[in-house]
């Protein structure tokens, strides 16, 4: 299992929101005293947050999956349900959270920088916080909403002042061994190093980090060896430092031509990263192949490496940048180059471009401004888009998408037909069934609300405004239920049908007696008066 992990993919869920709660207040003497069902619950929420301390993903590369406290339902009694814990997950400075797509989340730069990933669900209202002049007696609740679930990739680019870049086995981890107290593996074969190591040094009064960044080879920005995985790490560093190995054996190799290899790699992942990580107004970093760089000789106790390193700085110095010969091994030369890195941090560092994000909080942050929105400038937007499409399974249907209707949907119990009533009002006062009448719907449609995956579907029938007089009992909705109660005219028909029937039956009755098939002296009694 490696120890070092800089990407990762985390599977992360919000916790839901508790449902609301349908209950009625009972007292002595008061059987019916109101409603008082409580509110649910909100889920908890994922909440990424920069820590110093942490140094690698590690933690989540072995368990990728994480999902936060759920909030618990509301009560009688006017009891509001338990809100879901967050889940806070700790991870190193320089973390840059992107989604599914690739786009970039947050970049949280700084000790306690945070995002929130995964926000956790609404709780439902219960009755009580339903009821109004006009529904004094909710006989529904509303369910909590699911929380946010998605899938974030999580890339760490070190946060370190000065890179050190170069060949395989060019001396880079020997040299932040003898600069600093990290200690790298060392060997003498190529890409001993597998992952990036810092070290601290300290050049007077300043203190600054050295990333020794594995070996790069030509095409190493197309992938080739390590240096794809880990060219990210020097995005962020103020200096850049070439390691030249003057006692390379290799042939066609020397500290020139190692150099222009490694500056083409530079170059072309520059390129890479766009215009956009390049924009100082961004990023609150200089262009990448505009830092400063320092060349270092390296190797210099070996008698030949020491003369070639003499003869090529020349030609270095030449190209604007500073040149020293040293040896990790004699401790040679060590000294003059970290208080000339210290030198170029301390400058970098005093005038670092501010990001236009950072200039407006600061600014904000200053002075609070209040702008309240312009009246009569801005017409009402609807609140869902209609669109004729194609179901799988329902053919041609009408598409309703919005935030709210979705939400609205997501919150119903269609088990009450009250609680579908009280969606069909919401839906008429927004406006949805507006935006269907503009795209052509009629009453029977087929309607979707949601994704066509996961949607309702329903059969469209415009809603009629209604008042508290036509509710009909606890739970139920007279549009959604149909009555069975008799019309005036039903109970005529059946009253009078009921009134021939009797006739019908008397008049069988005296035919009967008539006739001498039986005699009742009651009977004749009475019809004799």
């Amino acid at each position: 299992m490696p120890s070092f992990i800089d990407r990762v993919v985390l599977h992360v869920a919000g916790g839901d929101g508790g449902n609301g709660c349908t209950s009625v207040h009972r007292e002595k003497f008061k059987p019916l005293a109101g409603p008082d069902g409580g509110d649910g619950g909100h889920g908890g929420s994922v909440i990424l947050v920069a820590d110093p301390s942490v140094t690698t993903l590690l933690t989540y590369h072995r368990s990728p999956h994480r999902r936060a406290g759920n909030g618990t339902p509301g009560m009688g009694d006017w009891r509001r349900g338990t809100d879901g814990k967050d889940l806070i997950l700790p991870v190193p400075e320089g973390t840059v959270v992107k989604d599914a797509s690739g786009e970039v989340l947050a970049d949280l730069v700084g000790a306690e920088a945070s995002v929130v990933v995964a926000a956790g669900g609404t709780g439902g209202r219960g009755n009580f916080s339903l009821a109004s002049a006009r529904r004094r007696a909710p006989g529904f609740h509303l369910l909590g909403e699911p929380g946010q679930a998605l899938d974030v990739t999580l890339e760490l680019k070190t946060i370190a002042d000065v890179a050190l870049v170069g060949y395989p086995s060019a001396g880079k981890s020997s040299l932040i061994a003898a600069m600093s107290a990290a200690r790298p593996k060392i060997a003498e074969y190529p890409f001993t190093t597998l992952v990036p190591n810092l070290g601290v040094v300290e050049a007077g009064s300043t203190r600054y980090t050295i990333a020794d960044v594995p070996g790069l080879i030509p095409g190493a920005s197309q992938g080739k060896g390590l240096g794809l995985e880990f060219l990210r790490h020097i995005e962020r560093c103020a200096v850049i430092v070439h390691i030249l190995d003057c006692a390379t054996l290799e042939s066609g190799r020397d500290p020139l031509s190692d150099m222009d290899a490694i500056e083409a790699e530079l170059a072309a992942y520059a390129e890479r990263l766009g215009d956009q990580e390049s924009d100082p107004a961004v990023t609150g970093r200089v262009p990448l192949m505009e830092r400063p760089r320092v060349a270092v000789l390296a190797k210099t106790d070996v008698p030949d490496a020491a003369e070639l390193a003499d003869f090529v700085r020349e030609d270095l110095e030449s190209r604007g940048m500073p040149v020293f010969a040293v040896s990790a091994v004699a401790r040679t030369g060590l000294r003059p180059l970290s208080f000339a890195l210290a030198s170029l941090v301390d400058e970098a560092r005093s005038s670092a471009p501010v990001t236009a994000a950072a200039a407006q909080a600061a600014a904000e942050a200053e002075r609070p401004v209040i702008r309240p929105a312009a009246v009569g400038r801005r017409r009402p937007e609807p609140v869902a888009e209609v669109r004729y499409v194609t179901h799988p399974t329902e053919g041609r249907v009408y598409q309703v998408r919005g935030d709210k209707p979705e939400r609205w949907v997501r919150q119903t119990d269609f088990s009450n037909d009250e609680a579908v009533g009280y969606l069909a009002d919401r839906l008429a006062a927004a406006g949805v069934e507006d935006e269907l009448v503009k795209a052509g719907a009629q009453a029977g449609d087929p309607v979707l609300i949601g994704a066509l995956e996961g949607g309702v579907l329903f059969t469209w029938e415009p809603s009629l405004s209604t008042g508290p007089e036509l509710l009909g009992a606890r739970g139920t909705d007279l549009r959604v239920d149909p009555s069975t109660r008799r019309t005036n005219v039903e109970r005529r028909a059946e009253y009078h049908e009921r009134m021939d029937a009797k006739e019908a039956a008397r008049a069988q009755l005296r035919a009967e007696a008539a006739e001498g098939l039986w005699t009742d002296a009651a009977w004749d009694e009475g019809d004799q008066r």
